[in-house]
This record gives structure tokens, sequence and C-alpha cells, in this order.
């Protein structure tokens, strides 16, 4: 069946999604649980979750949600504010190379924030998420398309949580649509470029974008008015065989915690020093040929780890110093890192044509080039990011980032048994006992 956004966001089942969507939403949910806990050890979780604790107590009489990892009962915009924060404070969270962006990182805080209050099996919850990713997904293609800035992932992700959060508290069409509009004029119309080009701990705008769709559904819910969501209403084009062709499809995942615009460089730095047994020292220089948002990414000499995050040059020379841009790559020490120091100040970032072309098309490509200090060159072939749907991580690949991320924080015994849930989610009655693993504190 073929939807409008309305019904789609109350009529779509678990048992509509094709089995592709079903996996893809387990793997998300796995995935974005253990990005949140290597987040909410960073300075930028701490201070979100802080700030959380102590502005955004919940009513009296008001729903109730509890912080990841913390346990401390806030309001459900205040739960989805410090979660997204969380999650984007390690750029690892999974995306959506089309739309240039990330639905789970508001979309999944969002969803636990109102499970907190409305009771949800598996098959529940993760149709709910699904409701958020796809409407988010296209709500985001439509605003790319009609208008000229590129706004952060916040902006069209209220309007997918907004579309969830009208599901979960079974509002009426006619509040739909104004939750959803509220959620759209009120999102963060952030510039993600300024982020690239000035590194900060306001990332990708989902810390504003997921309690602006969480606070549209309430407010909806109340009476507000807000309609229309001109990206739902005014663009029909990106509306067209919602419910049965899926944007949720062209979801990637991320094997580093960077920029996914650094990624096939990354990957392609790795080839080049397996291959030929490089050692770091003897490396003079590089060259990263890339497409030209990513040259923009920049950052050969970082100052903090926001710097890192969105940097290409500093952690293609991590990979060719250590053979791993992992969590420990995000440090503070790495900065002293003299080695790594010198291979990214010696980073030239070139555009290519191609490369640029194939980008319109939502590709990212990047070729690098090592020149030795006996003057040998070395050029990598081209590639793209590992995790693309055409190029996936495995279960496997999956499963071990999960633990990476989960097991310094939370221990083996409890990351185990999130992974043992989400594996059956679907067969879950009740999605208490996960939130709880994941919002006890540590």
């Amino acid at each position: 069946m073929v939807h409008t956004p309305v019904t789609f966001a109350h009529k779509i089942q678990w048992a509509d999604l094709p089995s592709s969507v079903q996996n893809l939403m387990k793997r998300s949910v796995l995935d974005t649980i253990g990005v949140a806990a290597a987040g909410y050890q960073t300075q930028m979780g701490r201070i979100t979750a802080r700030y959380s604790k102590d502005h955004w107590q919940a009513g009296a009489t008001g729903p109730k949600a509890q912080l990841m990892f913390d346990g401390a009962s806030v309001s459900p915009a205040g739960a989805a504010f410090a979660g997204a924060f969380a999650i984007d404070a390690v750029d690892a969270h999974d995306g959506h190379s089309p739309v240039k962006g990330h639905a789970g990182s508001a979309v999944f805080p969002a969803l636990c924030a109102f499970g907190g209050s409305v009771r949800l099996n598996g098959s529940q919850f993760m149709a709910a998420m699904a409701v958020g990713y796809e409407v988010g997904y296209r709500a985001g293609l439509a605003q790319h398309a009609t208008l000229s800035d590129y706004h952060t992932s916040g902006a069209w992700t209220a309007i997918g949580v907004a579309a969830m959060g009208a599901r979960l508290l079974e509002l009426p069409p006619d509040a739909t649509r104004h939750a959803m509009g509220i959620a759209e004029y009120h999102g963060p119309r952030s510039q993600m470029m300024r982020c690239i080009d000035h590194p900060t701990m306001v990332r990708d705008g989902v810390g504003w974008g997921a309690p602006s769709g969480v606070t549209a559904v309430y407010m909806a819910q109340a009476g507000f008015t807000g309609a229309p969501a001109l990206t739902v209403e005014a663009a029909p084009e990106f509306w067209d065989g919602l419910g049965r062709d899926w944007e949720i499809e062209r979801t990637h995942y991320k094997p580093y915690p960077v920029c996914r615009w650094a990624h096939p460089a990354i990957d392609a730095a790795s080839d080049l020093r397996t291959q030929h047994g490089l050692n770091a020292a003897n490396i003079a220089s590089v060259e990263i040929k890339t497409f030209h948002n990513a040259t923009r990414l920049a950052g050969q000499d970082p100052q903090t780890a926001d710097d890192i995050a969105y940097g290409i040059a500093f952690p293609v020379a991590a990979m060719l110093v250590r053979g791993q841009v992992g969590l420990a790559e995000l440090a503070p020490a790495v900065l002293d890192d003299a080695e790594i120091c010198r291979i990214s100040k010696a980073t030239e970032l070139t555009e290519d044509a191609g490369f640029n072309a194939a980008a319109e098309h939502g590709e990212r490509w990047a070729r690098v080039v090592l020149t030795l200090r006996d003057g040998q060159v070395l050029t990598s072939r081209d590639y793209r990011p590992k995790g693309d749907p055409d190029n996936p991580m495995s279960d496997a690949e999956i499963s071990a980032k999960f633990h990476s991320f989960t097991v310094p924080l939370l221990g083996q015994a409890r990351a185990n048994q999130i992974e043992d849930l989400v594996g059956q989610l679907e067969q879950v009655h009740d999605i208490a006992p996960l939130l709880d693993l994941i919002c006890a504190p540590v």
C-alpha cells in the first residue's frame, strides 16, 4: 500500500516492512546504542547530560523519561536532547549519503524518550523507528532540493521525530500534520558547512532537532497549530511510493568515528600501509584527492576532538601511523602524537572533478598518494566508504564495533544482554527491559 505521510506515520506495521528494512532497523538499534555509550563518556556528552538535568526537568504531572546511562528522570524533550548530543559526540552513527546526514542520532534517543511513558513491544518500537527514519530521510531530501543552504540533520530529523511521536501518542490526522509543521518550523536550520569549516560541539544539529520534534508532538496534542510542513506537503515528488519504496534501504554504517567524508581516504591509506608494509617514519608527504566538501574537512593541525571528528588529514595520518582510527584516536592524548602530527601537517588535499561529479549523486570517493622519503610515490586505487549498502559492514563487524564502544563503560555482561535483546527484538513483549539496560546508571 502506498501512503500519505500522515497515514504512513500511523498505519505502517512491522509486518509491512520488507525483511531488508527490518534487518536494518535491528542493526541500527544495536549500532546506535554503542555510539551513545561512547558519546556519553565524552566532554560533550557530560555537559549536555548535566544541562538536561538542570534545565529539562519533567513537570509534576507531565510525562517522564530517563537519561541514557545515567538514570536521571527528566522530561522526554530533555532525554532526547541529551541522548542526541551524546550520539552526535562520536561521529560513528548510521547515515544516508543522498541526504548527507543522519536520522538515527535524533530518532533513536527520541524514541527511547517517548518509550518512558508509552508501553511498546519490540515490533512496535522498531516500526515507530522506521517511521522516524523514512519520514526524516524524505523530508531531508525535499529540504536539500528546495533550499540553497545545506542544513544539518537536526533540521529534518525533527520532522521524522514528530511523525514517529504522533504515532506513539496516537494523535489524530490533523494534529499529526500540525506536529510535523511545528517541528519543521522550529527545527534548527543550522548550517552544516559552518561546523565543517569551524568544528565545535554544535555538530550536526540533532541535539536540538530531537527535542524540537518531541516538543512539537506534545504541543500539537495540546492543540497548538503549525501545519503545513512544506517539505512534506509542498514537495509531493519526494513522497511518491511511501510505504512501497524505502529510503531506509540506503542507510550506511561507519567503521570509523569521524566524518564519513574522510572514510574513503582512510581506507585508501590503510590499503597502502598494508600492501607495502609501510613504516610511517618513511612517509614524507600525503596527497588526498577527493570531492570538494571533503577537502573542507582539512584539519591538518587539530586542537580538539571536534577538529579530529571533522577532519580528514589527521585521521588519515592516524591510520598511517597506528593502523587504526578508533576511539583512542579521538582522545586528547592523540594530539600529542608527534608522528601523526607530522604526517597530518604534510598532507595536501586536492579536488578531483570525477569525484565531485559522483558526490552530486551521493557517492563519496577518494584516492591517496604517498611520497616516501626515498622519493618513491605510491598511489592507491579509488575508494568508496566501507559500510555503504553495496559495500556493507558484516554483522560481525557491527557487533565488534558495538562491543568496542560499550564494554569499557558497561562491562561485558551488560553489553551481551543488550545485544541478545536486540537480536530478538521483534519477539520482545515489552521494551522496558531494554530501556532499563540502556538507561541504568553506570
